[in-house]
């Protein structure tokens, strides 16, 4: 089974794989700490969900922040145990469910670009680039298989490189955060407050992370 989570007022989107519905309280652990309003769309391969299943899926939905729930699937238990518990279940063909998941995955590997506050509790992951026109507070936290740049103050936990990429890099126009990491390559945020009033990147340098001025070069 995979889920789809979107939040409806930005393009944020991430995909989870669920294997085991008896026991799926880690992964809504996952879910909690994402912000709303969130659109969930469960696609069932070769699936029988049986309304029990599904009920108890749908009790840890209504936990977070979910404003609307879809399920696609081939089999027609499944489809039977949604519209049983008032879920907007569609029958699908099998490849026609792949197809449409394909389409939401291949979204979740472009940039994202995130306008506004990136609040205490917030998540926030690109499978690209991640570019942020905001504030990134603390307790928050923002990750990129790419780069990541905060046009503002960042002042939580910034992961890029997730996928190994030590060439990835943090940039800031205030770079005080609580934790960096690029790669598997971590660094706790400096005590004092950044003195420079020009924006900072971190990279990786000799397997630490260095802070240095972010000199943008233009063409003439």
């Amino acid at each position: 089974m995979e889920i789809v989570l979107k939040n409806t007022k930005s393009k944020y989107l991430e995909t989870y794989s669920l294997l085991d519905l008896e026991n799926i309280h880690e992964t809504f652990k996952k879910f909690a700490s994402i912000k709303g309003p969130l659109e969930a769309k469960i696609f069932a391969v070769n699936e029988s969900i049986s309304s029990h299943q599904l009920s108890k899926l749908k009790n840890y939905f209504d936990k977070i922040n979910i404003s609307s729930l879809f399920i696609y699937s081939n089999n027609r238990d499944t489809i039977i145990s949604g519209k049983s518990l008032k879920i907007d279940s569609t029958f699908l063909k099998e490849q026609d469910i792949k197809n449409k998941l394909l389409l939401f995955t291949s979204k979740n590997k472009e940039d994202i670009l995130h306008e506004g506050t990136v609040r205490s509790g917030d998540r926030i992951s690109s499978n690209g680039n991640l570019c942020i026109i905001g504030d990134v507070n603390p307790g928050a936290i923002v990750s990129a298989k790419k780069n990541i740049y905060v046009w503002g103050k960042l002042l939580g936990i910034a992961f890029a490189g997730k996928s190994g990429n030590k060439n990835a890099s943090i940039a800031s126009l205030y770079l005080n955060p609580l934790q960096l990491r690029i790669a598997d390559v971590i660094a706790i945020g400096p005590k004092d407050k950044p003195k420079n009033n020009y924006p900072e990147i971190a990279v990786i340098d000799k397997q630490s992370i260095i802070i240095k001025p972010h000199v943008i070069e233009t063409k003439n």
